[in-house]
């Protein structure tokens, strides 16, 4: 199915950013919020004044083209593994490369994709169509409709195009026989939302219908039931979630002999709604906790709880994974099978049904584990997957759920090329066969990948990565580049990336190299639902002791020092390096924020900020406000203080995380004659980047300036 400080400090603080009259008790306007327009004139032209700034500085300098080169090589290269998936007889894939920016959709066979050099078969060119249209389209992906048999090809596909690479999209009809789109087809304007086969002749839809149809979120609040030849607008509403939900959807199973339809009310992450839509259009609630994450699979009901559950006579303990079978669950019953349980290192990351298993992937410490477990008459066995590596991040999926107990199966660390095998949950399978290995695009002789463990400022163990130079030197010196994201239970797990290992362990000139750190601080899933939760709202502050941590530990090692100690986040992670920059700048030599929040007493005004409260809090409720404002950046800045040399890079038409955040940061610190310099891409998305050319650019950008800052660093303390 589809899954889808004291009031008394703040005005302080407020007098030095904001010239608040205490006496008079009245805050006079935030003197920036005129760069919250985003594409207006005035806006642009003062954002193309800092980019030229930004650009002269980093850009024209002796190194910055050979590294934007080495990059675009890197992320243009013909050598990366093309991830595919299977549809019908085909696999496909989406592909960019030096020749085509914005991407081929393109298929194969399997006996073709095992070759070193496949034939692929090009569906749709994203190139020539922006030639043909005038447009920035940038691929959002295809839902293409089950066939009614399996002997028949795929031949409809929902295709989904962003302007730019912004969240909103439109979509479009597509005929995979014809590779045209459909006339008269089905189409649904630009909005954040989507379209959902129910069968050839029917979508689910659920978009910006006018006025009161969209959630304070900025996504759907209502989905409808539309017919092909009919107008939208008369499209039979099937569910209207509220105002102040976050996204309404709905989907249909097309999986044989277990079609079913389900609406999905999402209320805030992780606090959401299931229902079973049944052949009357009435809705039976999945009753089973909101903040569980649900998924049906033929017979079977998944529960993953991010809190103790009591029913039954008994008590379930969060982070666990519970089965039922979904008829009898939805008749009443409550038999519940545990097939995970954590312990104090162990969470869930990931599981996944082929056609008789259920392959489940568990981190233990940040590494991954990996077992089969199989139904039967006796309740489920649980068996190892034959030809796990030891060591690496793996992930394994399943190819085709429906047919086989084929799995994909990924390999990879930070030194390691990804490795992409085929395997297979069945018992007794040979061992993966090693379909494609990405080659390597920097030199990792020279380095070691290590595991440590920190204790925060209340005692938690923290662990985090170390990519070091085997023959580094205990001087405090080394450039060292430290990494983290820390919200919405999202882990920070070991991975290749080619512009990381070119740009920084290997060095500006190949002769010397950085030292990288990865921090797995609370707010993330490292250790699953209970280290999410340990970071929200009125604990954001854990996560950033954790970083501080972190931090202090590698200058306690003496790996290196504040003056070569830079740092690098982006998006929720932007927010931590922001507040690391506003509360402990004595710590590092260079910040680097991307894409971030900043002004956490607007976040939830601008763009899809509303659908962030359950994980930072209402800034219009008085008593969260008053522990929010204790890590809003832009309310802790003080012109006063001393701060390291900061970069912040955003999107012009990132519409998830507002670029205001972003501007109103640098003009801030700007005026009151700080260390900082600004880029916006024009397009880009919440990515940054809407292309290879792009991402290049912005990457060279933040390491040149890491080079500059780190390599001779600041004055030594």
């Amino acid at each position: 199915m589809p899954t889808l400080p004291h009031a008394c400090l703040f005005a302080a603080l407020a007098v030095a950013a904001f010239g608040v009259n205490a006496q008079e008790g009245a805050a006079v306007t935030d003197p920036h919020q005129w760069l919250e327009d985003v594409e207006g004139e005035k806006q642009l032209a003062w954002v193309r004044e800092q980019n030229a700034k930004a650009e002269a500085e980093l850009a024209d300098t002796p190194g910055f083209k050979a590294l934007e080169a080495d990059l675009l090589a890197i992320y243009d290269s013909d050598d990366k593994i093309p991830g595919v998936y299977k549809q019908g007889d085909w696999y496909y894939n989406f592909w960019k490369d030096r020749n085509h920016e914005r991407g081929l959709w393109r298929r194969t066979t399997l006996e073709e994709y095992r070759k070193p050099q496949p034939k692929w078969e090009t569906v749709l060119d994203l190139d020539a169509l922006n030639r043909a249209e005038g447009e920035n389209w940038v691929w959002h992906g295809a839902n293409c409709l089950r066939p009614r048999l399996s002997t028949e090809p795929y031949t409809r596909c929902l295709v989904a195009l962003s302007r730019g690479g912004a969240d909103a999209d439109v979509t479009r009809e597509f005929d995979l026989s014809t590779k045209q789109w459909v006339d008269g087809g089905f189409f649904r304007a630009e909005a954040k939302g989507g379209l959902g086969w129910v069968d050839q002749d029917t979508v689910y839809a659920y978009t910006d219908f006018g006025d009161g149809s969209m959630t304070s979120s900025g996504y759907p609040r209502i989905v409808k039931e539309w017919k092909r030849g009919t107008p939208i607008e008369s499209a039979a509403v099937v569910y209207e979630g509220q105002a102040d939900d976050m996204y309404i959807a709905a989907g249909h199973d097309h999986t044989p002999g277990y079609e079913r339809d389900f609406v999905m009310r999402t209320i805030a992450f992780y606090n959401d709604e299931l229902y079973l839509r049944n052949a009357d259009g009435s809705l039976t609630r999945v009753d089973v906790p909101n903040s569980a994450q649900k998924s049906v699979q033929r017979e079977w009901l998944g529960i993953e709880l991010r809190e103790p559950w009591e029913v039954g006579g008994r008590t379930y303990k969060a982070g666990s994974l519970l089965v039922a079978k979904f008829d009898d669950f939805m008749a009443g019953t409550r038999e519940l099978e545990v097939l995970f349980e954590p312990s104090d290192t162990t969470s869930l990351a990931g599981s996944s049904f082929t056609k008789n298993h259920l392959v489940i992937n568990v981190l233990d410490d940040v590494k991954n584990r990996i077992s089969v477990l199989t139904p039967g008459p006796d309740g489920w066995t649980r068996s190892e997957l034959a030809g796990v590596p030891e060591f690496g991040t793996v992930s394994a999926s399943a190819v085709d759920s429906d047919e086989s107990d084929a799995l994909w199966m990924t390999v990879t660390d930070y030194l390691t090329p990804t490795t992409l095998m085929l395997a297979s949950a069945a018992p007794g399978a040979a061992a993966p066969e090693v379909l494609k290995t990405q080659p390597a695009f920097f030199d990792a002789s020279k380095h070691a990948v290590e595991q440590h463990f920190v204790s925060s400022k209340d005692g938690t163990r923290v662990p985090y990565f170390l990519v070091r130079p085997k023959d580094m030197a205990l001087d405090g010196k080394n450039p060292t580049l430290l990494y983290g994201y820390g919200g919405f239970e999202i882990p920070m797990v070991p991975g290749y990336s080619g512009g990381t290992g070119k740009g920084w362990l290997n060095g500006p000139d190949g002769s010397r190299g950085g030292v990288y750190a990865v921090a797995n601080i609370r707010g993330g899933g490292e250790y699953g639902p209970r280290w999410h939760q340990a970071a929200l709202k009125a604990n954001r502050h854990k996560a950033y002791e954790d970083f501080a941590a972190v931090a202090q530990d590698l200058i306690a090692r003496k790996i290196t020092s504040p003056a070569h100690l830079g740092i690098r986040g982006g998006s929720n992670g932007g927010l931590l390096t922001g507040n690391m920059l506003v509360q402990y700048p004595e710590l590092f030599g260079a910040v680097v924020i991307q894409v971030p929040l900043l002004d956490m007493q607007r976040y939830h005004k601008l763009l899809a900020g509303a659908s962030w409260m359950a994980e930072y809090g209402n800034p219009d409720k008085p008593e969260e406000w008053a522990f929010i404002q204790k890590f809003s950046p832009y309310h802790l800045f003080d012109p006063a203080k001393d701060y390291p040399p900061t970069l912040i890079l955003t999107s012009t038409r990132d519409d998830r995380v507002h670029p205001g955040h972003a501007r109103k940061m640098h003009a801030l610190m700007s005026a009151a004659g700080k260390d900082v310099r600004y880029y916006e891409n024009i397009e880009g998305g919440h990515g940054g980047a809407a292309n290879n050319r792009q991402a290049a650019h912005m990457d060279a950008l933040y390491l040149t300036f890491l080079w500059q800052q780190l390599g001779r660093g600041r004055d030594a303390e």
